[in-house]
């Protein structure tokens, strides 16, 4: 049965992500400066939109099982690309923080339909698969970190304009390449398997990771939203900052490429996901004696090695573990459990700092990965060889 071409899947997942790189980036920056929100407001609109990521996650994997996976794709792109459309027009406030939530819901709901794409896919190895839909997507980020200070200082408007050019860009591949029979015909599969039980093993594995995937996520976005304020209250210009952003990208792609070589000689997901733990540890571990701008590199080459190892494995091993009938169910939960720790990530590192130190936070932060890292060890150890593996 014919397949997406998996070069398709990929395209839509970069014009995907270079839109909305044209938004998240500058959506404190403008509701605070331009509109006039005060951080508070622009907390709880970011909270918003983090939840409405996860809604959008948790249904779209769960109908991506019981229907047609081509039109709910095809429906999750075009509510980004007219929400998008409708703020050239109307971006100001509240029109602006009420789309950002339409855009949370909308790209949830998206990233798991492309997630979910990518198992309906059997003519390469999951890993590859995960792994090329990683590197798009951040490549995406790349080019639209790269573009977007600019556009900005130039019209805001462009910047929607040029955001909803690239969706309407993802819907023309969308409804042209992913018409393909095994997404056409995966429904008729899924409607005959009403009662879909999954071994104990898969599901605790599973469940390891998805308690994991919101520790993890908590973590890292310290460095999203609280890192800024002590590297700049060290002296350190934000630019400076910004600039580690941009290795960070980067350094995705490289060692996406670097990883795809490797899976030629060794095929164990399981030891992918624990060196992506300990590196996310370790970088915390070297924040803490971080006191010039040379160490924030490294510790960030290290944050950067260990997410391009450990956040592509994780949906490839659920990929693996899940029955065909409830894989974008599963994938969708990852996403979700993802969304949840970035929602409250900036909260808990505000409370920490607020009633300790960045120091303290540092030390929660490395001790945390590593009791995740221990607890994985555990649970896979214990588990793996009685897991049921699914195509």
């Amino acid at each position: 049965m014919r397949e997406i071409r998996l070069r398709w899947l990929l395209l839509g997942a970069l014009f995907s992500s270079i839109g909305m790189s044209f938004i998240w980036p500058l959506t404190t920056i403008y509701m605070h400066n331009r509109l006039g929100a005060s951080l508070t407001e622009v907390g709880i609109i970011l909270l918003l939109y983090s939840s409405a990521n996860v809604v959008g996650s948790v249904i779209g994997g769960r109908l991506f099982d019981r229907y047609n996976p081509f039109y709910l794709t095809v429906g999750g792109v075009t509510t980004s690309l007219v929400t998008l459309g409708s703020l050239i027009w109307h971006h100001g406030w509240p029109a602006f923080p009420i789309s950002l939530i339409f855009l949370g819901l909308a790209s949830g709901w998206t990233l798991t339909m492309v997630n979910s794409l990518g198992t309906t896919i059997h003519s390469r190895d999951g890993r590859y698969i995960f792994n090329m839909l990683y590197f798009a997507q951040n490549l995406g980020v790349v080019l639209g970190t790269a573009l977007v200070g600019f556009v900005y200082s130039v019209s805001v408007t462009l910047l929607f304009v040029i955001a909803a050019s690239l969706f309407v860009c993802f819907l023309v591949v969308v409804v042209t390449c992913y018409h393909a029979p095994a997404v056409m015909q995966r429904q008729v599969v899924a409607k005959t398997e009403q009662v879909v039980t999954i071994p104990r093993p898969n599901r605790r594995i599973m469940m390891t990771f998805f308690i994991s995937l919101v520790v993890i996520w908590v973590m890292y976005e310290q460095w999203v939203s609280n890192l800024s304020v002590y590297m700049t209250g060290m002296g350190i210009p934000m630019r400076e900052y910004s600039l580690l952003w941009t290795i960070n990208a980067g350094l995705i792609v490289v060692f996406q490429a670097i990883l795809n070589w490797l899976a030629n000689f060794f095929s164990n997901l399981y030891l992918q996901v624990y060196a992506g733990i300990f590196f996310v540890a370790l970088s915390f571990a070297t924040l803490i004696f971080a006191k010039d701008y040379l160490h924030f590199v490294l510790a960030m080459v290290i944050l950067t090695l260990g997410e391009a190892t450990a956040f592509p494995a994780i949906p490839a091993i659920v990929n693996s573990l899940t029955p065909h009938a409830v894989k974008g169910k599963y994938q969708g939960m990852a996403n979700a459990w993802a969304s949840v720790g970035k929602a409250f990530g900036p909260l808990f590192g505000g409370l920490v700092i607020d009633h300790g130190s960045y120091t303290l936070l540092f030390v929660i932060a490395a001790v945390a990965n590593l009791v995740i890292l221990g607890a994985n060890g555990v649970v896979i150890s214990s588990n793996r060889q009685n897991v049921e593996i699914y195509k």
